[in-house]
């Protein structure tokens, strides 16, 4: 017999007549031959060794590496533990830290660990950059990029998750180890391929917040392995992270907002009794969305709840609260969260600080980002485009004026604030308009462990 890799597959060339696959093989009739998805290579491997089965194995193209860190500080205890609960995993699974734990030196230490080519994937250019950064720091110059206008695949090499679906169905056995940071995207309906069409044997992610609201995030299991550790905000805050409290702050809208309000979401709720909806999860909204499409009065009812909304999360009184805490800790590098663009310009434009949107032109961003760690500025406005993939360490003060009902958006938001300095004590405040459905969608994306028993 033999096994080769196939366009994202492996295909098991002239089996013995009596050979039972197992579950992962389907018969290809195209070609008269067994194959499977590549990332059951691994398990494949394993099924022909138990059964005795002799096999030529011309599926893997990946090195086996010499490598030693150039990099002098020796680990946390815990990322020794993560590192430790993973290789005897099998070196298969998902490791859960929380932001500014340190997750991409637990992935520099399986790289040295496994020795073998590796392939690093993570959702965005700016994380790419920064694991090309570290690799090169910690390995050598001689690291691949695929992405961001980069194709140069090498035997340690970095991409984004983008790149790595429209790639990997011809580079899926170059490499041994496959790490996924912020593995809760690979979940996604076209991003998993990326990881099925790979057949790396060892396979770690990295995370601090694996659940997804659509429950995909159970297919980790199979596309990496299952968690193998975690350790969560509260029990590394004070010791490796920066202590933090976080603080609920009330304000209301004006008596003009207040009757604009009222109106918009009697609208609304009108539209959705008449139409017999109960919002009880996505599924009640998507019916919503389909009704407004259908009438006039839809329509109308569709832009009553973006207008009360936006009246929640805009409100005036929220840019004087937020002039209070500028003022508060003026000396203090602040992160101002809101859940739309307008609103972030609208801050910059006001009072007079820099903003960050998926607008902002690289160069400008990059640039921006370090004046902000430098300290020239000490603001910066943003909406989602800073909930992951930056390192802002300095920051220690974070204003969340609007956001989702996400919990991993609530945490990703307080764990930009974290990174650990001598004698810091970080602090999100979270600013909600009483009375209003911002209440609700407050309560929901606090439902962590980071949160409880914490506010003031």
């Amino acid at each position: 017999m033999r096994l080769r890799f196939d366009l994202g597959t492996v295909v098991l060339d002239e089996p013995p007549h009596d050979f039972q696959p197992p579950a992962c093989l389907h018969w290809d009739g195209r070609v008269d031959r067994w194959r499977a998805q590549a990332h059951h290579y691994r398990p494949l491997l394993e099924h022909l060794k138990r059964a005795g089965l002799e096999c030529r194995n011309a599926a893997p193209a990946y090195p086996t590496l010499t490598l030693s860190s150039r990099l002098e500080h020796d680990p946390h205890p815990f990322q020794t533990e993560a590192l430790a609960a993973w290789q005897r995993a099998g070196r298969r699974g998902v490791i859960v830290l929380p932001t500014g734990a340190g997750k991409s030196q637990v992935g520099q230490m399986a790289i040295a660990s496994v020795q073998r080519g590796t392939l690093v994937v993570a959702p965005t250019i700016d994380l790419m950059n920064q694991w090309y950064d570290l690799l090169c720091a910690a390995f050598g110059e001689h690291i691949g990029l695929i992405g961001g206008g980069y194709y140069e695949p090498q035997a340690l090499t970095v991409t984004t998750y983008d790149s790595a679906y429209r790639h990997m169905d011809r580079l899926g056995n170059r490499w041994g180890l496959v790490i996924f940071d912020e593995c809760h995207h690979l979940p996604g309906e076209m991003y998993s391929h990326a990881a099925q069409m790979c057949l790396a044997p060892y396979r770690l992610g990295l995370t601090a917040t694996p659940e997804r609201a659509d429950g995909r995030h159970v297919l980790l299991d199979d596309l990496i392995g299952p968690r193998v550790y975690a350790k969560g905000i509260k029990e590394l805050s004070g010791e490796y992270l920066a202590d933090y409290v976080t603080e609920r702050l009330t304000v209301h809208l004006t008596p003009e907002e207040e009757a604009e309000y009222r109106q918009a979401r009697g609208r609304f709720y009108d539209f959705i009794v008449d139409h017999g909806i109960v919002l009880d999860g996505l599924a009640g909204w998507h019916r919503f969305i389909r009704e407004s499409a259908r009438s006039r009065k839809g329509r109308q009812a569709l832009l009553a709840h973006q207008r009360s909304k936006k009246l929640a999360l805009g409100t005036s009184a929220k840019l004087r609260t937020l002039d209070f805490l500028l003022k508060k800790h003026a000396r203090e590098r602040t992160l101002i969260f809101t859940s739309d663009n307008d609103t972030v310009y609208a801050i910059s434009t006001a009072f007079l600080i820099p903003a960050i949107t998926h607008h902002t032109p690289t160069k400008e961003r990059k640039a921006i980002l370090e004046g902000f760690n430098r300290g020239d500025y000490l603001a910066l406005a943003t909406s989602k485009v800073l909930n992951e993939g930056v390192n802002v360490p300095e920051a220690s003060v974070a204003v969340i004026l609007s956001g989702s009902g996400s919990t991993r958006e609530h945490v990703q938001r307080l764990g930009r604030v974290l990174r650990k300095r001598e004698g810091k004590q970080a602090v999100l405040y979270e600013v909600i308009t009483a009375g209003t459905v911002e209440e609700g969608i407050s309560r929901r994306r606090r439902q962590h462990a980071a949160y409880q028993n914490d506010e003031r």
